[in-house]
């Protein structure tokens, strides 16, 4: 009877794991390109507007409760590190750490039916129980910094060209804000992620935000060091009334060279890593190959004696 229990259970449960972990998913991917108005509004502190008229997906709302629950107050580590991976909604710690718990909770009966029926001591089926749900547990984190990885990746692959661009709008006559516009236009093709930052940035200058602030909130909302780097050259270029195109040129100079030496340390490291790849994959069959065919002879030759 407890067999055909099990049988039934651990399917359903195993359901219903994989349903929630890919909503969950999905709701992240959804949540990580908030509206910009949406965050500007905050911004002015005008957030309960927002949320009036844009109502959270049902799922979502009970997520964000479980995660108030859950956390009394809002960590300002986790939000900033969700930003950076691009969830800048006012909700989003509340609905990760709800995630989290959800995750967890899911975790205890779908491994302890899969633990229970197995003939092992009872410590470790317990540890079973625990690794299992604990790596649900941490799913989200590794979600997030996933998330925070690529997107400073791919604002680190695409700036260089974004500076040449808006210094050549520089160069031409252009004014900072007008070129700064052109190039989150021209960039949107290639990196939504950066051409996104640019527009949030230039719509927090147009509500009054002052220019040296929108940017370092920019620098903030990514995490990347080369960002905050042009923020304090485009700062410190206006306040001293420098160049900025020269600024500009130099710095992209500069950020070409690094890239350059970046791709000179990964194919330096390659080298070592392609070891362990070549020892584990390619040294056993050179090993089997060159001493089966002596060690048959060897066998034969004693079988050949002892008969």
């Amino acid at each position: 009877m407890w067999n055909q229990i099990y049988q039934i259970l651990i399917p359903v449960l195993s359901g219903l794991a994989v349903i929630t972990i890919g909503a969950a998913l999905l709701l992240a991917r959804n949540a990580r390109r908030a509206p910009l108005q949406a965050r500007l509004r905050e911004l002015q502190g005008d957030s309960d507007a927002s949320v009036g008229a844009v109502p959270p997906a049902p799922m979502v709302g009970v997520i964000d409760r479980i995660g108030r629950v859950v956390s009394s107050r809002e960590p300002s580590n986790l939000k900033r590190e969700l930003a950076e991976a691009g969830f800048h909604s006012r909700s989003a710690p509340t609905v990760y750490l709800g995630t989290k718990m959800i995750l967890f909770l899911i975790g205890l009966p779908l491994f302890s039916a899969i633990a229970v029926p197995l003939h092992i001591q009872s410590a470790t089926k317990f540890t079973l129980v625990a690794t299992g749900a604990l790596t649900l547990f941490f799913l989200p984190n590794l979600f997030v910094w996933s998330a925070r990885d690529r997107r400073r990746t791919e604002i680190r692959a695409h700036l260089p060209d974004a500076i040449d661009l808006l210094e050549i709008s520089v160069s031409a006559g252009m004014g900072l804000d007008q070129a700064w516009n052109a190039v989150a236009d021209e960039v949107r093709n290639v990196s939504t992620t950066l051409a996104d930052e640019m527009a949030l940035t230039n719509l927090e200058i147009h509500l009054g935000a002052t220019r040296a602030v929108a940017m370092r909130h920019m620098a903030d909302r990514t995490g990347s060091q080369d960002l905050g780097s042009l923020v304090a050259i485009l700062v410190q270029s206006d306040r001293f009334g420098t160049s900025i195109s020269d600024a500009l040129r130099t710095f992209a100079n500069s950020l070409r060279e690094a890239r350059s030496l970046r791709a000179q340390e990964y194919a330096e490291k390659l080298a070592v890593k392609l070891i362990f790849p070549m020892v584990g994959c390619l040294f056993p069959p050179v090993v089997i190959v060159m001493a089966v065919p002596g060690l048959l002879k060897v066998f034969r030759a004693l079988n050949g004696q002892g008969s």
